[in-house]
């Protein structure tokens, strides 16, 4: 199917999802599982599926880094060296998925997203208030961001939640103060592998931009809603989303275990 195809119901449909997805990933991560499905389901081609996801992430991310910076919860200062990294380790990243396969990561993802679901609901405390750290910001920029970053552009899905659970239990953020700087770095890391897809030609902008749009409106009332309520909303929409993503990447008919296991 190509864009002309796309009927008025199915744009206003991609509209509505790519809102939903930017209200969830404001707060906790995983629009991506909520976006790329939906651009599937119009029959576009995969690649173009990506190019055009990362376009209409890029405002999700970009809008809520704003709302976040604007309310004084982002010190660019610090983090604009990390978000350079995010940047770069999503370039490497696109540009590495084009000849590796990545069946290896969609099989263990969910072991590590259920990982981070459990962490943050057996430690009703973790992330109220900021910790000593276990890495200085420096170290962390340079080892964690990256890396984080290249999944970012190699495959995706919940990188914001990776994200934040290294904030809280590497770099002893709070969790409002995670979420927020989160966005940067995932702002960052949008743009790296956007800027690859739209190298190759792989963007179908009237579909990007049309879903950017409900994006940044999610995004605008996603990130309020976490500054207003801070962790009581911020810790479990963390764990559902975890939970969320792992489930529906088990339940994909091609999902790599089952493929291998003849289930």
């Amino acid at each position: 199917m190509s864009e002309a195809d796309l009927a008025t119901h199915v744009l206003l449909f991609l509209f509505v999802v790519a809102f939903v997805a930017g209200f969830v990933d404001a707060i906790a991560g995983g629009g991506g599982l909520i976006a790329i499905p939906a651009l599937l389901m119009t029959g576009l081609p995969p690649l173009e599926v990506l190019g055009t996801s990362k376009l209409q992430a890029l405002f999700g991310s970009g809008s809520a880094t704003i709302a976040y910076a604007r309310q004084g919860h982002v010190d660019l200062r610090k983090i604009f060296p990390m978000a350079v990294i995010s940047f770069c380790g999503a370039v490497l990243g696109a540009m590495v998925a084009t000849i590796l396969p990545i069946d290896v990561l969609r099989a263990g993802l969910p072991v590590i997203l259920i990982a981070i679901a459990i962490y943050f609901a057996v430690k009703p405390d973790i992330g109220v208030v900021e910790r000593h750290p276990r890495l200085s910001l420096f170290v962390f920029g340079l080892t964690i961001v990256p890396l984080i970053g290249f999944y970012d552009g190699l495959f995706g899905p919940g990188t914001g939640s990776f994200f934040m659970f290294a904030f809280v239990s590497l770099a002893g953020f709070g969790i409002l103060k995670a979420t927020a700087h989160t966005k940067v770095l995932n702002f960052a890391s949008n743009l790296g592998g956007f800027a690859v897809f739209f190298v190759g030609g792989a963007v179908i902008w009237k579909v990007g931009l049309l879903m950017a749009l409900g994006q940044t409106i999610g995004a605008q009332l996603g990130s309020r809603l976490a500054m207003k309520n801070g962790s009581k909303i911020i810790r479990p929409m963390l764990v559902l989303s975890c939970i969320a993503m792992a489930t529906k990447l088990i339940l994909e008919a091609d999902f790599p275990i089952r493929v291998w296991l003849g289930f």
